[in-house]
């Protein structure tokens, strides 16, 4: 089943529920070592769990915007693909294209895009908007 972002009439196209999951699962192992939403609350829980208010999306532009900073410093072979189980890997395995340097830029979408710069426009339209942000 699809995952996609809707910011008011705005539809954010973004992929398989495992692949959006391993996103989350992957920051939450590499970068918040006192567990799931202690570093990144707004991005973690609130918007992780399904919406969230449009004047709280300059919150996750901020907690997305440090981790991405702090993802460059992984491998691509760092990966999670699910936090709860840590002997599934990617479908794709290795297999990755040679422009994936690390994992701030590991995870593309069903539409061939960089899912952070995804995920930072239907922020920023949730905030120019004034549309809150669900996801779908």
């Amino acid at each position: 089943m699809g995952v996609g972002i809707n910011v008011g009439d705005f539809y954010y196209e973004i992929g398989s529920e495992d692949f959006f999951h391993s996103f989350f699962s992957t920051i939450s192992y590499h970068l918040e070592p006192e567990g799931w939403g202690t570093k990144y609350p707004f991005l973690m829980n609130e918007f992780y769990q399904g919406s969230l208010k449009w004047d709280l999306s300059t919150k996750l532009i901020e907690e997305l915007k440090d981790a991405h900073r702090r993802l460059q410093n992984y491998k691509p072979s760092q990966v999670v693909w699910n936090i709860e189980d840590s002997s599934l890997e990617p479908p794709w395995g290795d297999n990755i294209s040679s422009d994936i340097t690390s994992l701030a830029n590991y995870f593309v979408t069903s539409d061939g895009e960089d899912l952070i710069e995804v995920l930072y426009n239907a922020f920023q339209t949730s905030y120019n908007e004034k549309e809150n942000i669900e996801i779908g």
